[in-house]
């Protein structure tokens, strides 16, 4: 039975689905891929994502949250809403993070740096 088709697999595909990882099988694992047993033996592998496409897969994440709409055509408050739940997952970490954001959304930099800013003065979600 090939790595895809372990019980495993089907029970943590929503998880990766959701962090971008895949399954291997474990026979073609790498060094920094994560090995997972079943009933003491190797099962599947799992590949994590690199950085790379970290905040890409938490622009689309947001989206789906925003019923699958451009982000560019929420309103002010929802695009604060974005902004704030990103800052929450450490989008704003990753290089090149704000102008990223600031794309997805239709807005300056500023504008995303204004909306971090308030969010931190009111100290919660704007």
């Amino acid at each position: 039975m090939s790595a895809v088709e372990h019980p495993l697999a089907h029970a943590i595909k929503p998880l990766l689905d959701a962090v971008g990882a895949s399954v291997v099988d474990p026979d073609q694992a790498r060094a920094d891929d994560v090995l997972l047993l079943w009933d003491e033996r190797p099962a599947v592998a799992v590949r994590l994502p690199g950085l790379e496409s970290a905040l890409d897969r938490l622009l689309a994440e947001v989206r789906r949250q925003f019923g699958g709409v451009e982000l560019t055509g929420l309103d002010r408050a929802s695009k604060q809403r974005v902004v704030a739940q990103l800052e929450e997952r450490g989008a704003f970490t990753i290089r090149h993070g704000v102008e990223t954001v600031a794309a997805a959304l239709g807005v300056s930099r500023f504008t995303v740096y204004n909306y971090l800013n308030r969010q931190q003065a009111t100290g919660k979600d704007a």
